[in-house]
């Protein structure tokens, strides 16, 4: 309890000295990955689970991999591309903090592939981090995910989006294990 004490406020130290409000009006390089948590939704007796991979960006287009795994239905599953369209103007609303209509296409791979539009709204927390809700037709069904998002610089590591306060803590506790007497800087080096 007192790690995740400590490590809230060092994260709080280093917020305030950054500021939130710049933050905001801060341009974000265009270039950077996407990441997206994965979501699930219920469908008849069982979920559906969106998983989407990393995305790059080129030409105003985030593009990556896709699968949907539907349970107990694993018939209904599919893997695909998607394309979601973030034009610069776009980027630099949601960069703005300000919540943002995006589109695209998943593309299913494999027998009965196809093509079916995609709806977003991008909702920012931050000029990092924030949540989708993502929406589409399956047949005569409305799919609804709703997962956190987050950017992350070519060449990082891309982590997983942190969600809740209450999830901040024990996803750092997670990352850096600090033993007894060691520093937060020595084990930042040997995680």
């Amino acid at each position: 309890m007192k790690l995740q004490l400590a490590l809230l406020a060092l994260l709080a130290a280093g917020y305030g000295a950054t500021g939130a409000a710049p933050g905001l009006t801060n341009a974000a390089s265009t270039n950077r990955i996407l990441m997206i948590d994965s979501s699930s939704m219920p469908v008849a007796a069982g979920k559906a689970t969106l998983t989407i991979g990393a995305l790059q960006r080129a030409a105003g287009v985030y593009s990556g991999n896709y699968k949907i795994k539907v349970s107990p239905y694993f018939f209904k599953s599919e893997k695909g591309r998607l394309a979601i369209v973030v034009s610069d103007e776009s980027l630099a609303r949601i960069n703005q903090g300000r919540i943002t209509e995006i589109m695209g296409t998943a593309t299913t791979r494999g027998k009965g592939g196809g093509s079916r539009p995609i709806d977003a709204t991008a909702t920012p927390v931050d000029i990092n981090h924030g949540t989708l809700k993502l929406w589409f037709a399956a047949g005569d069904r409305k799919m609804i995910f709703e997962p956190a998002y987050h950017f992350a610089g070519k060449g990082t590591a891309a982590l997983p989006a942190l969600g809740t306060e209450t999830n901040l803590a024990s996803n750092l506790q997670r990352r850096l294990p600090v033993a007894d007497g060691e520093t937060l800087e020595a084990a930042a080096k040997n995680p």
